[in-house]
């Protein structure tokens, strides 16, 4: 059984003048919003063996918040193929997990985690800032993940 929770980034703050995208902070809601949503995922018994998120600077604080509250003690892994992924570039990266982590935790952006979420047949919604999708694979390895065996478990919101 492969588990993996796909989050979208917390809030973000509003861009300074000439701030490049990938730069902006979240804003003090959002870390708020991040904070709570970690609170949840510790209550329900959340534990992660990879958390992997865009490097974008708001994925960063969202991935250490939460990295924090869950008491997860190795390294985030930041991957710039997440900043402004395609839906078959998260699958692909997906796929290339190793099979000793079985619980993990996306941090992104939004089209692609909606569309990753459309994709899997697991739920159709928009993703807001700091929501939690949980989706479990019928399946020892990333590298079969799919539709066919992907199962909608839950959704947290902050």
């Amino acid at each position: 059984m492969k588990t993996l929770y796909i989050m979208r980034h917390a809030h973000k703050d509003l861009p300074l003048e000439n701030e490049d995208d990938y730069d902006i902070k979240l804003s003090k809601d959002g870390e708020k919003e991040a904070q709570i949503i970690g609170e949840k995922l510790k209550q329900l018994g959340v534990k992660l063996d990879l958390i992997t998120a865009s490097p974008s600077e708001r994925t960063k604080q969202t991935a250490e918040i939460i990295s924090e509250i869950l008491e997860y003690d190795k390294t985030i892994m930041y991957n710039g193929n997440i900043y402004n992924a395609f839906v078959n570039e998260l699958v692909e990266m997906l796929s290339y997990t190793y099979d000793t982590a079985d619980n993990l935790l996306l941090v992104g952006h939004n089209p692609a985690l909606t569309a990753l979420g459309i994709t899997l047949g697991v739920y159709r919604e928009k993703l807001k800032p700091a929501e939690v999708l949980k989706v479990e694979f019928d399946t020892n390895s990333w590298l079969d993940i799919s539709k066919e065996n992907a199962r909608f478990i839950w959704i947290e919101k902050p």
